[in-house]
């Protein structure tokens, strides 16, 4: 059974993150690359600042690091500097191979629910329920924490964090059961934690961000981004019960 499970959980993510990760090069990063050209103008523009401000001596070491990177010191002063993928084939790999990572973890996921609920696995269920992890992880926590693009400022990470983490447990707990139950007393039970970490409330600087990012950019970015997310689930979910339906239950009465 584990070899079953993990086998349609490599192929399902493996199907869903590749075709994900071409969908993600003509959306959601000419987005990223666009916002990046504001966020490093205003890096630039800040450093101008500090050096013009700044005693001759330290000005001088922030010319060296920026001017001699890649020099025979680089290994010294670029670790100064935060690492990035470059743009291009580089880049477009290491964030192919994080989709693809998150769709296996994402196949994984249904799979275990679906074996422990005792649900039959095929396409149409297993979408159904990759509906609910989208809901779970992208949809309710979009709902006070949208997607950002880089270049905008945001609250403390460990505040966001744990905010999303408060809303995925809840919404996972509040979904089962409003879905899973008779009882109706424990669907409005659902209800109301449904609602709980909405009204506390996500996390938020106590003034709107000072950034040269375009609204429109960022607006446009949350939007992409959860229809992303949201098709990498379904996708998911789809080749779950797909592959399981030809794989998973093939000598289901022998053990592996």
């Amino acid at each position: 059974m584990i070899t079953r499970v993990l086998a349609v959980g490599l192929l399902a993510g493996l199907v869903a993150g590749l075709s994900v990760a071409v969908l993600q090069t003509f959306t959601t990063t000419p987005i990223i690359l666009a916002a990046e050209v504001y966020e490093k103008a205003d890096e630039a523009e800040a450093q101008g600042a500090s050096l013009k401000f700044a005693p001759h001596g330290v000005a001088t070491e922030a010319r060296l690091i920026l001017v001699h990177d890649h020099s025979e010191n680089g290994a010294v002063e670029g670790a100064q500097e935060e690492w990035e993928p470059h743009d291009g084939l580089e880049r477009t790999l290491y964030a192919s191979t994080a989709t693809i990572a998150t769709a296996i973890g994402f196949a994984l996921m249904i799979l275990a629910g679906m074996l422990v609920a005792g649900d039959p696995i095929d396409e149409r269920r297993a979408m159904a329920w990759a509906a609910a992890g989208f809901a779970v992880t992208g949809l309710a926590p979009g709902m006070g924490l949208s997607p950002e693009v880089p270049g905008i400022a945001t609250a403390d990470l460990v505040s966001r964090q744990e905010w999303w983490l408060l809303t995925a447990v809840s919404t996972a707990i509040a979904l089962w059961l409003i879905i899973r139950t008779d009882n109706n007393l424990l669907r409005l039970l659902g209800v109301l934690i449904l609602l709980v970490p909405h009204i506390w409330g996500a996390p938020h600087l106590a003034e709107p961000p000072n950034s040269s990012v375009p609204a429109h950019l960022a607006g446009q970015f949350a939007a992409m981004s959860l229809a992303i997310q949201a098709t990498l689930w379904l996708l998911t979910g789809f080749f779950v019960g797909f592959w399981w339906r030809r794989i998973g239950n093939r000598g289901a009465d022998q053990p592996v």
